[in-house]
């Protein structure tokens, strides 16, 4: 009777052996960014063997392969890293080319939809962490996050912001209704200075000058790219509005501030910080 016992405990454990070892077999691809923190944050960092170029925290990630970003991502590239599951979201603009390719490739193709709201930034850690049977650390980064929403001030006086994507003098876009930024400055308390419009549209001197933003918001990398502040007051219309100056210019690291994942909250209260 004893060495029946021992037996069934002995088939027990084994059968819990073989489902954690399956789960730190997979081999993980993600092409987008919040995804990869959040796969990290539910403990799956291991088992990640590819990313995209937005997967830039925690910075562990920079070390792993890069197979591209959003259109620009081949199918070749992901599958020679042999993944079982390859996930993206609504908002990762991998080509219909090449989804249809990895959906014909036998591998397991997982699209998880992305809105750009806290209740949205919710939403898809729970589902990551349903997917890989990740709740109990799914719901410790949701607790952590409404920690973090609740901390976000109130703006006495809110501004009107304008965010500007830059990569180069030859390469100003700015941004419209229903994006991450826009979504982002309410999170914060603020509001688009531009509107009329969704998604990027090439920035005009005479629409940054109609639109007379308080703050510009740029990606760090951005102001690089434009040499500093000397760089982008030269930019036709910027030196014009209350926010040329003043020079009221924040930067921000761009998967922080556009993320919506584990992380958002912090962004909104540094943008609060960094705006008022």
């Amino acid at each position: 009777m004893q060495s029946v016992s021992r037996f069934y405990i002995f088939l027990i454990l084994t059968l819990a052996t073989m489902g954690s070892g399956y789960a730190r077999a997979l081999r993980i691809v993600s092409a987008n960014g919040t995804l990869s923190e959040i796969l990290v944050g539910l403990g799956l960092e291991k088992q990640i063997v590819g990313v995209d170029v937005t997967s830039t925290f925690p910075a562990s990630l920079e070390k792993l392969p890069k197979i591209g970003h959003n259109r620009t991502i081949a199918a070749e590239g992901i599958l020679a890293l042999n993944p079982d599951v390859i996930l993206y979201t609504d908002q990762s603009m991998l080509s219909p080319a090449v989804v249809k390719q990895l959906n014909s490739s036998g591998k397991k193709l997982v699209e998880f939809k992305h809105e750009y709201s806290k209740d949205g930034a919710i939403k898809l850690i729970r589902e990551v962490g349903a997917y890989f049977n990740a709740q109990a650390q799914a719901e410790k980064m949701v607790k952590a996050l409404q920690a973090d929403l609740a901390k976000i001030p109130a703006p006495a006086n809110p501004k009107k912001l304008l965010f500007i994507y830059a990569r180069g003098a030859g390469t100003l876009m700015v941004s419209g209704t229903g994006t991450s930024l826009d979504k982002m400055f309410a999170l914060a308390g603020h509001k688009n200075a531009i509107g009329g419009f969704t998604d990027f549209k090439p920035l005009t001197a005479e629409s940054l000058i109609a639109a007379n933003p308080d703050v510009l918001v740029l990606f760090s990398s951005g102001l690089e790219s434009l040499e500093g502040m000397d760089g982008l007051l030269k930019v036709p219309g910027v030196a014009n509005t209350n926010a040329g100056k003043n020079r009221r210019i924040v930067t921000m690291d761009g998967q922080f501030l556009t993320g919506f994942g584990p992380r958002v909250g912090k962004a909104a209260i540094e943008l609060a910080q960094k705006v008022k």
